[in-house]
């Protein structure tokens, strides 16, 4: 079976953010870069509904988690 292959920019707009490319690079530059003690998903700028999703996702290594690696790698 397949892998689904998303963007980040669909990750966005799961995440309910602006999903467009300058968008995105503002969000990554404003919260980066994120500590190392730091998970992802426990970054002060979620809120909890997003942090669920990006916990869910990334431990489950789901539909989305490649797309979240690629967050978490941006952020850091």
């Amino acid at each position: 079976m397949e892998q689904p292959n998303h963007t980040l920019s669909e990750l966005f707009k799961q995440l309910g953010l602006p999903d467009d490319n300058d968008s995105i690079e503002a969000f990554i530059e404003e919260h980066r870069p994120l500590p190392e003690s730091t998970t992802l998903p426990d970054a002060p700028f979620w809120n909890e509904s997003q942090k669920h999703f990006l916990r869910e996702e990334w431990q489950e290594d789901a539909d989305w988690a490649e797309m979240v690696d690629t967050l978490n790698n941006r952020l850091r």
